[in-house]
């Protein structure tokens, strides 16, 4: 029949078959979840809890190594100064600093010869006028970004002036001539707008501006991510110093919220691919000037570092912030940012390093350099001395750990 018999020699085999494999099995059980608490214990004790927020960044910090003075000097009928941004050319081993005088637009090629322990010198070896399509001066501009394309051309940015009705600007010029390439388009949002009358009516138009960026606080930081190294499309980002007109709130304790637009580009055309929204720290007590003052693409993965910069009663402060723009909301339909923004996420950041007791000048321009003698990441700051006698030139050099 079917089954095994309870009793007898069959019986018996049954049971103890039973209690061979009952006690096996037991065995097996202790030790597996024994093997379980001890694998419990070990997770509980030597991995660190990271939280969510942490693993958005990379381990980053910096080391100062050196800063070198750059005089004011008067070079090929111009005066090097008002260095706002930076730019480094890994296959010609020059950078291309740009010069922010409305009046004169241009950018110069310096040399820097940098060690892990120093820089030993930097000449200027040339200056070039930046200018339009027939070759006339592209002035009034105020250039504030730069950056090298793949392809060898510059792009840079402009704050444009609401006071001279100066619009601002993205533009690409020829690295070796200086011509006007291509205008990037900039959304509305960001042009200058006023109120205006009711024709109808014969109402005169309200005094003051409606929209656009403000005086001084446009487009100061500009980056490229382009990873792979050679032409493709690339991705470039540009960031205002300050709140739009319409973004800014009228409580003075709120800190500013800046706007940051992400572009692709390709041979064939350019397409903005989304806007985020950018939370400046809130200004220290007695600060004339808070703002974002440069911004750079440090990988392909949406990572960035950001320079904070204030002045005031208590002087310059600046920080170095590392940013992640993974998780940051698009913007790009929102017409204003101001009051409650709880439910936008800005482009995250993580302090890196407090720059202020190094007594820095006023800090504008960053790129990454090249790999120095000892392997480490170079990184280059330089300060905007706003053609002032009372301030500096200074070219700083760090190493970026954990890059």
């Amino acid at each position: 029949m079917g089954g095994f018999r309870q009793g007898g020699r069959g019986g018996k085999w049954v049971d103890e078959w039973t209690q061979k494999w009952t006690r096996k099995w037991t065995n097996w059980l202790g030790i597996l979840i024994g093997l379980g608490f001890l694998v419990l214990g070990l997770t509980s004790c030597t991995l660190p809890q990271v939280s969510a927020e942490e693993r958005l960044f990379l381990d980053l910090s910096v080391e100062a190594v050196d800063h070198w003075v750059l005089p004011m000097d008067e070079f090929e009928g111009t005066r090097v100064g008002g260095l706002s941004a930076i730019a480094y050319d890994r296959n010609r081993s020059r950078f291309y600093a740009l010069s922010d005088d409305r009046q004169r637009p241009r950018f110069y090629t310096l040399n820097l010869d940098l060690s892990p322990t120093g820089i030993n010198n930097i000449t200027v070896e040339a200056v070039t006028e930046l200018t339009d399509r027939d070759g006339n001066s592209m002035a009034p501009l105020d250039g504030e970004g730069l950056v090298l394309t793949p392809s060898n051309s510059l792009i840079v940015s402009s704050e444009g002036s609401p006071r001279q009705q100066v619009p601002p600007r993205l533009q690409e010029f020829e690295l070796e001539t200086g011509r006007l390439k291509t205008d990037f388009r900039v959304p509305d949002r960001y042009l200058l707008a006023q109120a205006t009358g009711d024709p109808a009516t014969g109402d005169p138009a309200p005094a003051g501006q409606t929209q656009g960026i403000q005086e001084n606080i446009g487009f100061e930081a500009l980056t490229i991510s382009a990873p792979g190294g050679s032409y493709e499309p690339f991705r470039l980002f540009a960031a205002t110093e300050g709140p739009l007109y319409q973004d800014l709130d009228l409580d003075p304790e709120i800190p500013f919220k800046n706007r940051w637009l992400h572009y692709l580009i390709d041979p064939n055309q350019t397409v903005l691919i989304s806007e985020h929204f950018y939370a400046m720290d809130a200004a220290p007590l007695g600060a004339l000037v808070n703002g974002l003052s440069e911004i750079l693409s440090i990988d392909g993965g949406g990572h960035f570092l950001a320079l904070e910069r204030a002045f005031g009663l208590q002087g310059m402060a600046i920080k170095l912030y590392q940013l992640a723009m993974g998780v940051a909301s698009d913007v790009g339909a929102i017409a204003t940012l101001q009051g409650d923004t709880s439910g936008i996420t800005p482009i995250r950041k993580q302090l890196v390093a407090d720059l202020t007791p190094l007594a820095p000048d006023n800090l504008e321009a960053m790129t990454l350099g090249p790999r120095l003698g000892d392997g480490s990441q170079s990184l280059i700051l330089v300060s905007d001395n706003n053609f002032d006698q009372r301030q500096e030139t200074q070219v700083w050099l760090f190493k970026l750990k954990g890059l």
